[in-house]
Protein backbone atom coordinates (compact mmCIF):
# COMPACT_ATOMS: atom_id res chain seq x y z
CA UNK A 1 0.00 0.00 0.00
CA UNK A 2 1.13 3.54 -0.75
CA UNK A 3 1.73 4.57 3.06
CA UNK A 4 3.37 1.38 3.97
CA UNK A 5 6.75 0.29 3.81
CA UNK A 6 8.47 -0.49 0.76
CA UNK A 7 8.19 -4.63 -0.02
CA UNK A 8 10.81 -6.72 -1.43
CA UNK A 9 8.94 -7.25 -5.00
CA UNK A 10 9.11 -3.55 -5.13
CA UNK A 11 12.38 -2.99 -4.45
CA UNK A 12 13.29 -5.32 -7.01
CA UNK A 13 11.14 -2.97 -9.53
CA UNK A 14 12.95 0.21 -8.57
CA UNK A 15 16.00 -2.16 -9.86
CA UNK A 16 14.20 -2.77 -12.93
CA UNK A 17 13.51 0.62 -13.42
CA UNK A 18 16.69 1.82 -12.67
CA UNK A 19 18.42 -0.48 -15.18
CA UNK A 20 15.97 0.32 -17.52
CA UNK A 21 16.72 3.99 -17.17
CA UNK A 22 13.65 4.99 -16.05
CA UNK A 23 13.37 8.74 -13.81
CA UNK A 24 12.29 8.46 -10.13
CA UNK A 25 9.20 9.84 -10.82
CA UNK A 26 8.21 7.44 -13.20
CA UNK A 27 9.30 4.69 -11.23
CA UNK A 28 6.78 5.81 -8.62
CA UNK A 29 4.39 6.43 -10.93
CA UNK A 30 4.12 2.66 -11.92
CA UNK A 31 4.67 1.97 -8.34
CA UNK A 32 2.02 4.27 -6.81
CA UNK A 33 4.55 5.82 -4.64
CA UNK A 34 5.36 9.06 -3.48
CA UNK A 35 8.61 10.33 -5.99
CA UNK A 36 10.29 11.25 -2.92
CA UNK A 37 9.64 8.01 -1.41
CA UNK A 38 11.64 6.29 -4.50
CA UNK A 39 14.39 9.06 -4.50
CA UNK A 40 15.15 8.32 -0.81
CA UNK A 41 14.77 4.46 -1.08
CA UNK A 42 17.32 5.49 -3.74
CA UNK A 43 19.80 7.48 -2.68
CA UNK A 44 20.19 5.77 0.99
CA UNK A 45 20.79 2.18 -0.71
CA UNK A 46 23.80 3.20 -2.89
CA UNK A 47 22.33 5.58 -5.48
CA UNK A 48 20.86 4.39 -8.61
CA UNK A 49 24.16 2.86 -9.93
CA UNK A 50 25.47 0.66 -6.85
CA UNK A 51 21.25 0.17 -5.90
CA UNK A 52 20.66 -3.22 -4.89
CA UNK A 53 17.15 -4.57 -3.98
CA UNK A 54 18.37 -7.36 -1.67
CA UNK A 55 20.83 -5.59 0.07
CA UNK A 56 18.29 -2.78 0.41
CA UNK A 57 15.69 -4.55 1.86
CA UNK A 58 17.68 -6.38 4.76
CA UNK A 59 19.72 -2.81 5.47
CA UNK A 60 16.05 -1.47 5.96
CA UNK A 61 14.87 -4.57 8.48
CA UNK A 62 18.28 -4.18 10.42
CA UNK A 63 17.18 -0.40 10.66
CA UNK A 64 13.86 -0.95 12.18
CA UNK A 65 15.29 -3.69 14.61
CA UNK A 66 17.83 -1.36 15.88
CA UNK A 67 15.31 1.69 15.76
CA UNK A 68 12.93 -0.85 18.40
CA UNK A 69 15.44 -2.15 20.23
CA UNK A 70 17.18 1.41 21.27
CA UNK A 71 13.15 3.63 21.50
CA UNK A 72 13.08 3.08 25.23
CA UNK A 73 16.47 3.87 26.00
CA UNK A 74 15.73 7.37 24.49
CA UNK A 75 12.22 7.69 25.18
CA UNK A 76 13.63 7.89 28.97
CA UNK A 77 16.98 10.06 27.93
CA UNK A 78 15.57 12.24 25.36
CA UNK A 79 12.20 14.25 26.43
CA UNK A 80 10.73 15.63 23.14
CA UNK A 81 11.36 19.47 22.80
CA UNK A 82 8.57 21.89 22.35
CA UNK A 83 5.74 18.98 22.50
CA UNK A 84 6.99 17.44 19.52
CA UNK A 85 7.75 13.98 19.09
CA UNK A 86 11.30 13.78 17.08
CA UNK A 87 10.97 10.16 16.82
CA UNK A 88 7.31 9.70 14.56
CA UNK A 89 7.38 8.13 11.09
CA UNK A 90 6.51 11.83 9.41
CA UNK A 91 9.57 13.10 11.02
CA UNK A 92 12.03 10.45 10.28
CA UNK A 93 11.09 10.08 6.56
CA UNK A 94 11.61 14.56 6.79
CA UNK A 95 14.86 13.55 8.02
CA UNK A 96 15.81 11.10 5.24
CA UNK A 97 14.19 13.45 2.83
CA UNK A 98 16.43 16.43 3.83
CA UNK A 99 19.24 13.98 4.08
CA UNK A 100 18.67 13.10 0.34
CA UNK A 101 19.01 16.75 -0.74
CA UNK A 102 22.09 17.20 0.64
CA UNK A 103 23.65 14.23 -0.71
CA UNK A 104 22.33 14.81 -4.50
CA UNK A 105 24.30 18.40 -3.75
CA UNK A 106 27.48 16.82 -3.56
CA UNK A 107 27.73 15.66 0.21
CA UNK A 108 29.01 12.34 1.75
CA UNK A 109 25.78 10.79 3.22
CA UNK A 110 27.58 10.64 6.68
CA UNK A 111 27.70 14.37 6.51
CA UNK A 112 24.66 14.72 5.08
CA UNK A 113 22.79 13.03 8.04
CA UNK A 114 24.99 15.35 10.60
CA UNK A 115 23.60 18.48 9.12
CA UNK A 116 20.04 17.27 8.47
CA UNK A 117 20.40 16.82 12.74
CA UNK A 118 22.42 20.30 13.53
CA UNK A 119 19.15 22.01 11.12
CA UNK A 120 16.67 20.31 12.36
CA UNK A 121 17.85 20.81 15.86
CA UNK A 122 16.05 23.58 17.51
CA UNK A 123 19.10 24.49 19.46
CA UNK A 124 20.63 24.42 16.44
CA UNK A 125 24.02 23.35 17.33
CA UNK A 126 24.87 19.15 19.10
CA UNK A 127 27.76 17.91 21.13
CA UNK A 128 29.51 14.49 19.93
CA UNK A 129 27.98 12.60 22.13
CA UNK A 130 24.82 13.98 21.11
CA UNK A 131 25.75 12.65 17.51
CA UNK A 132 26.78 9.40 18.58
CA UNK A 133 23.68 8.78 20.45
CA UNK A 134 21.13 10.18 17.64
CA UNK A 135 22.96 8.71 14.43
CA UNK A 136 24.14 5.09 16.00
CA UNK A 137 27.86 4.92 14.72
CA UNK A 138 31.15 5.63 16.59
CA UNK A 139 32.63 8.71 17.92
CA UNK A 140 35.43 8.45 15.52
CA UNK A 141 33.13 8.87 12.86
CA UNK A 142 31.68 11.73 13.81
CA UNK A 143 34.87 13.48 14.51
CA UNK A 144 35.70 12.73 10.91
CA UNK A 145 32.26 14.06 9.13
CA UNK A 146 32.78 17.01 11.39
CA UNK A 147 36.08 17.89 10.28
CA UNK A 148 35.15 17.81 6.64
CA UNK A 149 32.31 19.80 7.05
CA UNK A 150 34.07 22.66 8.97
CA UNK A 151 36.84 22.61 5.83
CA UNK A 152 33.67 23.43 3.53
CA UNK A 153 32.59 25.86 5.90
CA UNK A 154 29.09 24.52 6.67
CA UNK A 155 29.96 24.00 10.70
CA UNK A 156 31.84 25.41 13.21
CA UNK A 157 32.62 24.27 16.81
CA UNK A 158 32.27 26.12 20.05
CA UNK A 159 32.07 25.46 23.92
CA UNK A 160 29.06 25.99 25.93
CA UNK A 161 28.65 26.47 29.73
CA UNK A 162 29.76 23.01 30.84
CA UNK A 163 33.00 23.38 28.30
CA UNK A 164 32.02 21.07 26.17
CA UNK A 165 32.64 21.25 22.23
CA UNK A 166 29.62 22.08 20.80
CA UNK A 167 28.86 21.89 16.83
CA UNK A 168 26.82 24.98 15.38
CA UNK A 169 25.49 25.59 12.01
CA UNK A 170 25.61 29.86 11.40
CA UNK A 171 23.03 31.82 10.12
CA UNK A 172 25.31 32.80 7.42
CA UNK A 173 26.29 29.36 6.22
CA UNK A 174 24.58 29.53 3.13
CA UNK A 175 25.99 33.38 2.22
CA UNK A 176 29.07 32.18 3.10
CA UNK A 177 29.02 28.83 0.65
CA UNK A 178 27.74 30.98 -2.02
CA UNK A 179 30.77 33.39 -1.83
CA UNK A 180 32.93 30.29 -1.51
CA UNK A 181 31.22 28.96 -4.65
CA UNK A 182 31.61 32.23 -6.74
CA UNK A 183 35.15 32.27 -5.50
CA UNK A 184 35.96 29.12 -7.25
CA UNK A 185 34.40 29.92 -10.40
CA UNK A 186 36.27 32.83 -10.39
CA UNK A 187 39.44 30.69 -10.02
CA UNK A 188 37.86 28.33 -13.01
CA UNK A 189 37.69 31.26 -15.34
CA UNK A 190 40.99 32.40 -14.45
CA UNK A 191 42.18 28.97 -15.34
CA UNK A 192 40.78 28.92 -18.68
CA UNK A 193 41.99 31.83 -19.65
CA UNK A 194 45.69 31.05 -18.60
CA UNK A 195 45.03 27.96 -21.25
CA UNK A 196 43.70 30.57 -24.12
CA UNK A 197 47.39 31.79 -24.25
CA UNK A 198 49.14 28.84 -23.81
CA UNK A 199 47.25 27.01 -26.82
CA UNK A 200 47.27 29.95 -28.41
CA UNK A 201 44.26 32.75 -28.97
CA UNK A 202 41.82 31.61 -32.24
CA UNK A 203 42.62 27.87 -31.79
CA UNK A 204 39.66 25.65 -31.61
CA UNK A 205 40.33 24.89 -28.18
CA UNK A 206 41.44 28.40 -26.81
CA UNK A 207 37.58 29.88 -28.11
CA UNK A 208 36.54 26.73 -26.02
CA UNK A 209 38.21 27.83 -22.95
CA UNK A 210 37.26 31.27 -23.61
CA UNK A 211 33.32 30.37 -23.46
CA UNK A 212 33.85 28.34 -20.42
CA UNK A 213 35.83 31.63 -18.56
CA UNK A 214 33.40 34.11 -20.10
CA UNK A 215 29.80 31.84 -18.84
CA UNK A 216 31.49 31.04 -15.27
CA UNK A 217 33.04 34.33 -14.97
CA UNK A 218 28.79 35.95 -15.42
CA UNK A 219 27.55 32.81 -13.13
CA UNK A 220 30.03 33.33 -10.47
CA UNK A 221 29.89 36.95 -10.20
CA UNK A 222 25.69 36.71 -10.80
CA UNK A 223 25.94 34.17 -7.74
CA UNK A 224 28.11 36.71 -5.21
CA UNK A 225 25.40 39.83 -6.57
CA UNK A 226 22.47 37.55 -5.71
CA UNK A 227 24.12 36.33 -2.46
CA UNK A 228 24.83 40.20 -1.11
CA UNK A 229 21.37 40.89 -2.06
CA UNK A 230 19.79 38.40 -0.31
CA UNK A 231 21.67 38.37 2.91
CA UNK A 232 21.18 43.09 2.51
CA UNK A 233 17.12 42.40 1.81
CA UNK A 234 16.34 38.69 4.46
CA UNK A 235 18.28 39.27 6.97
CA UNK A 236 18.02 43.47 7.81
CA UNK A 237 16.62 44.25 10.62
CA UNK A 238 13.92 46.80 10.84
CA UNK A 239 15.07 50.41 12.59
CA UNK A 240 13.15 52.32 14.26
CA UNK A 241 10.79 54.37 12.65
CA UNK A 242 11.39 57.51 11.49
CA UNK A 243 9.73 60.07 13.31
CA UNK A 244 9.20 63.98 12.05
CA UNK A 245 11.68 66.09 14.08
CA UNK A 246 11.10 69.32 12.39
CA UNK A 247 9.11 72.44 13.67
CA UNK A 248 6.11 73.37 11.90
CA UNK A 249 6.83 75.95 9.77
CA UNK A 250 4.34 79.26 10.04
CA UNK A 251 1.77 79.96 7.55
CA UNK A 252 2.64 82.42 4.84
Amino acid sequence: MPGGRLTQQERQQIAAGLADGLAYAEIARRLDRPTSTITREVMRNGGPVAYRPEIAHRATEHRAHRRRRTAPREARTAPAPHGRDTDTEAVRAYEEAFTTIFMQQGLPKMASRVLTCLYTTDTGSVTASELVQRLQVSPATVSKTVALLETMGLVRRERDERRRERYVVDNDVWYQGMIASARSHAQLAETARQGVGVLGPGTPAAVRLENIARFVDFVGESMARAAEQARDILWAKPGPAPQDTAEPRPDR
